[in-house]
This record gives C-alpha cells, structure tokens and sequence, in this order.
C-alpha cells in the first residue's frame, strides 16, 4: 500500500518539520529580494483532522492538539506562535474546524509578490488536490512527477535565492535516504547558496548517525545543522521514535533561535518526558 499521509498529519513529526518550517521562512523573508520555494514531495496541500484515516491513526491528537489546547497561551517562542496562528488563521478562513495545512499551504503564507514557489507531487490523486487547493495563487507552480527528477527543471532560479525542502514518505527507507542525499548533492552542485532542507525519520540511532555522517562529508565544506525531537528512546523498536531536520546552508541565527524553541516543543509534545531534543553541527553527538 502506497504511504499517505492522511494516517500522519499533524502527528508530532509533522509539527517538528512546519515549526522548523516557519523559521526558515521567516529566516527567508527577513531580506527584501525574492526567492523560490521548491518542495519536491509536496503532498496534498491541506488534511483533515476529522476524517476517517486521521481518527484512525489518532496522532495527531499528541502532536498538533497538544499545541492546540493552548493555542490562547503563547509559548513566547515567535517560531511556535507564528505556525500556531498559521493553523488556526488557516481554519478560521475555511470555517473548518479540523483543517490542518501541509507544507506548501504554509509556505504559502509568508510567500510575498517577490517570491515563487515550485510544488511536486507524484501521486496523481494528491497532486490534483494540491492543483485544486493553489488553483488562485499564479506565482506557485504544481507539478505532477518525480520530486527527485524534477528538482534540475528549477535549480539555479531566477531569483538567486532559494529554500529546497526534500520530504520523502521514506516506505523505502535505504533508498529515499540515499536519495534525499542525492537531491541535495545535486541542488547545491547546481545552486551552492540554496537553502536544504531534509526531514527524515530517527528510528534506529546508529543507521541515522551514519546517514547524517556521510551526508556531510558530502556537502563539506557548507555547514549541516542538525535538528531532532524524539519521543521514545532513539533505538527502542516503536517504529517511528523521533523526527530529524538536516538543513545545509542554514540562515543567520537559525540554530540559536532552535535551541531556544525545540526544547519548549519537545516539553508539549513529550509531557511524559521519554524523549529529548537536540540541535547540533553535523558530527556532533545528540544532546
């Protein structure tokens, strides 16, 4: 069965990727000159929290909800608040109660004239979604294809800025890992100053290390932050035990403002205090 994620939205990896979605963005946004947002596995667009697959699943109940119960209580990190108004912005426009934005529908609210965006999706059904959901918006393009192929069509642009996020369903888990690799090797061949960045699943600690170990050597001598939120211990044999940001090129002060903002995340979404964050230099051990 192919992945969807309608069984995972909103589920606390998805909110550790939008919150560290947010501070790129921002990050972006702070100089006037445009840039070009390429999210090569775009997804849907929007979810619905309410539907049958997500009641299911039940994950996003502890991940986005936990944020949610609060959403009148600022966290005072701007990160967290900001992608807290974002969602609760997002349904109040839609009067829709559980509506849950992906990441194109994100960065779509902090786009200005200047900037672009470049969307792909491969599986048909979500791609016309997507197409439906951004069918007013010109500047975002929407594309049915392969994320991984399609990433040369856009790289350099015209803008001479961009921000890459490479999000695959990881249903291979060797091969996208190796992939997303690739992708990045290849956006910064083509475009050495574009911002990537990589989710990834933290499911066994040593196969993790040795993926963020080579992929920084293959990105050396630019700088790779690494950003990751667990819940359960990091080799325990849950499944899906944390979620991980590798982002080469990271903007001015993007790791300080995380390690200011993860922890406060971790804390809301790991109540029970299982798990743990860490933001760090590619090399360095986990926090």
């Amino acid at each position: 069965m192919k992945y969807r994620h309608a069984f995972h939205a909103g589920n606390f990896a998805d909110v550790h990727k939008h919150v560290a979605l947010v501070a790129l963005l921002q990050a972006m946004v702070r100089k006037d000159k445009g840039f070009l947002f390429l999210d090569t596995h775009a997804g849907r667009g929007a979810y619905d929290l309410a539907s049958g697959a997500a009641r299911r699943s039940e994950e996003a109940a502890a991940g986005v909800g936990r944020l949610l119960e609060r959403a009148g209580a600022p966290t005072g990190e701007p990160e967290i608040d900001a992608y807290v108004e974002a969602i609760t912005g997002f349904r109040r426009e839609r009067h829709e109660r559980h509506a849950y934005p992906g990441s194109p529908l994100l960065a779509a609210r902090w786009l200005r004239a200047q900037d672009r965006a470049a969307l792909v999706e491969s599986e048909a059904t979500e791609h016309v979604e997507l197409r439906r959901e951004l069918r007013d918006w010109p500047r975002i393009a929407v594309e049915n294809g392969d994320g991984f192929a399609r990433l040369p069509a856009w790289l350099p642009p015209i803008e001479r800025r961009a921000l890459v996020l490479i999000d695959p369903a990881y249903e291979d888990s060797r091969a996208d890992f190796d992939h997303a690799a690739a992708a990045a090797v290849d956006a910064l061949t083509r475009f050495p100053t574009c911002v990537v960045a990589i989710w990834y699943p933290v499911k066994l600690e040593r196969d993790t290390t040795r993926w963020l170990d080579g992929l920084a050597a293959k990105v050396a001598p630019r700088p790779l932050l690494v950003s990751e939120l667990w819940i359960h211990p990091r080799d325990s044999r849950v499944g899906l035990n944390g979620s991980g940001l590798a982002i080469v090129n990271p903007p001015y002060l993007l790791d300080e403002r995380m390690r200011s903002w993860l922890p406060v995340l971790q804390r809301t979404l790991d109540p029970a205090g299982e798990g743990g964050c860490s933001v760090r230099l590619a090399g360095a051990a986990p926090g």
